[in-house]
C-alpha cells in the first residue's frame, strides 16, 4: 500500500468531508430514495434513479477518502529544517522571467490542490519542476501554452 503525502491541514479538511457524507449527506439520500421508492413503479421513476446514482458517488467518495487517510504520510513542513529547498508542503515563489510576473504557490496533494488558491499538485508539471530545487534556482515548465521559466526567489516552510 503506497503511502499517499497530505499536509495536516488536508488531512483536516478530508475527515471533514468524510464526516460530512456519513452524517449528513448520506442520510438525506437514503430518506429521498425511500421517498422516490413510495412513489411506485422503480423502472420509470426518475427520481429514484437519480437518488440511487447520487448515492453511488456518495459511497464511492467515502471509500476513496478512508483508503486516502488510510494511506496519509502527513508532513508538516514547519517542523523540518529550513534549507531552501522546495519541498512537498513548502511555500515557493516564484518570478516569470518572460513577464517579471511573481507567483506564490503551495506544493501540496491531490485532495487539496485548488489553483485558485495558489495550491499546486506536487506531480503536476510546476510541481515535479519545483520538487528538490532551491532558492535562485532557474527552472522551466513545460505548459500547454509552451514552456515558461522560472525562478525561485524563495522558499519557505509554513
Amino acid at each position: 500500500m503506497e503511502k499517499e503525502p497530505v499536509t495536516q491541514s488536508g488531512l483536516e479538511k478530508l475527515k471533514k468531508e468524510l464526516e460530512e457524507l456519513k452524517k449528513i449527506k448520506r442520510p438525506k439520500i437514503i430518506e429521498a430514495i425511500a421517498e422516490a421508492r413510495a412513489h411506485g413503479d422503480l423502472k420509470e421513476n426518475a427520481e429514484y434513479h437519480a437518488a440511487k446514482e447520487e448515492q453511488a458517488k456518495i459511497e464511492s467518495r467515502v471509500i476513496y477518502i478512508n483508503d486516502l487517510i488510510a494511506r496519509a504520510d502527513v508532513i508538516d513542513v514547519t517542523k523540518l529544517e529550513k534549507k531552501n529547498i522546495a519541498i512537498f508542503g513548502s511555500t515557493v515563489e516564484l518570478l516569470n522571467l518572460e513577464n517579471n510576473e511573481k507567483k506564490i504557490y503551495k506544493i501540496v496533494g491531490k485532495d487539496e490542490a485548488d489553483l485558485k488558491k495558489n495550491f499546486i499538485y506536487f506531480k503536476s508539471p510546476i510541481g515535479k519542476a519545483l520538487i528538490g530545487k532551491n532558492k535562485k534556482d532557474l527552472i522551466t515548465v513545460s505548459t500547454p501554452s509552451g514552456e515558461k521559466n522560472f525562478e525561485i526567489k524563495d522558499v519557505k516552510y509554513i
